[in-house]
């Protein structure tokens, strides 16, 4: 997160997203030497009404609260969406500082009540994409799912949750620009610095794309995704937020192909469960009741009661 440290955050994003404009975009005729791909910084200046010396001061973090005017016409220039237009008018210094999230994020007792009863691959995830609950369905779904993990990670890091996507290359870029908006100001939280840290220095990827500085929100959608079970599934993902978290459900379309995969896959999950459950019982000890290994003619010794003679033999708890 070098450019959020350095404290010329709009200084960079505006760097970057100039770069992505293309000359034939913004209306300038091809042809010339051009040494930089995008628009140069005396272009953006033109074509935003603006002089190149305070365009240059801009980017370069010397002036760091332009006005409502100068912002809207930058993000003409650089054909912002409406999401990256608001991350645009966010980098100013004008902007009021978000307060800070100090508690850690907590799953409610009531979504491990719902996530138990849902047959269908769901669980929830923090600002920064760790998994902190899921339900079996997920987990079948994808190992990568389970409490512990972090999707951001696995996707650049985990070589079979690339192959798990069809279309990783998007689901990546998607992914680190719902992170950028999701950081937003709040660039020294230590889980963020820590994450971004980490995958600049493993992927080659995760840095290309950051550099880009795209913002996007990650909501609802349709993907489809490789299971090495039940083969390709296309599911359809929705995201609720729930307090300070986000509750994740995948579903296909009913009565579908992927429908009936989904539905053995919910077996196949029970069956092993169910196996595993039976193999733990055949490999515990038998109690055995204390008579059966005295000799015969043996008198058996009374055992002192494990609780208070007046305690309620059938109350639970007691055995």
């Amino acid at each position: 997160m070098k450019d959020e440290e350095s404290g010329n955050r709009l200084g960079s994003y505006l760097h970057a997203r100039r770069e992505l404009v293309s000359p034939a975009q913004a209306g300038i005729p091809p042809g010339g030497n051009r040494r930089v791909p995008g628009l140069r910084r005396e272009e953006v200046a033109l074509l935003a009404g603006i002089s190149p010396d305070y365009y240059l001061r801009l980017e370069r973090g010397r002036d760091k609260n332009p006005s409502p005017q100068v912002l809207e016409s930058l993000a003409r220039v650089l054909c912002l969406d409406d999401i990256e237009r608001t991350y645009l008018f966010g980098l100013t210094a004008a902007r009021p500082r978000a307060p800070r999230r100090k508690r850690p994020e907590h799953v409610p007792a009531r979504v491990h009540q719902l996530l138990a009863h849902l047959q269908i691959p769901a669980f929830v995830e923090g600002r920064a994409f760790d998994v902190l609950a899921s339900n079996p369905m997920a987990v079948a779904l994808s190992p990568r799912l389970r409490p512990g993990q972090n999707r951001l990670r696995s996707l650049f890091l985990d070589p079979e949750e690339q192959a798990f996507h069809q279309d990783w290359a998007k689901a990546a870029a998607s992914f680190v620009a719902a992170l950028r908006t999701t950081i937003g100001d709040d660039t020294d939280n230590p889980r963020f610095v820590e994450l971004v840290g980490e995958l600049a220095l493993s992927s080659q990827r995760f840095r290309i794309l950051w550099a880009r500085h795209d913002v996007r929100s990650l909501d609802g959608g349709t993907t489809t995704v490789h299971h090495p079970v039940v083969g390709e599934l296309r599911l359809h993902r929705d995201k609720l937020p729930v307090d300070d978290v986000i509750l994740v459900v995948y579903y296909p379309d009913k009565d579908s192909d992927s429908d009936e995969k989904l539905q053995l896959l919910v077996a196949l999950s029970q069956t092993e469960l169910t196996g595993t459950a039976h193999s733990r019982a055949a490999d515990a000890p038998t109690r055995r009741h204390p008579d059966e290994h005295r000799p015969p003619g043996s008198t058996a010794r009374t055992a002192a009661p494990r609780f208070p003679p007046s305690a309620d033999r059938s109350a639970p708890g007691h055995y």
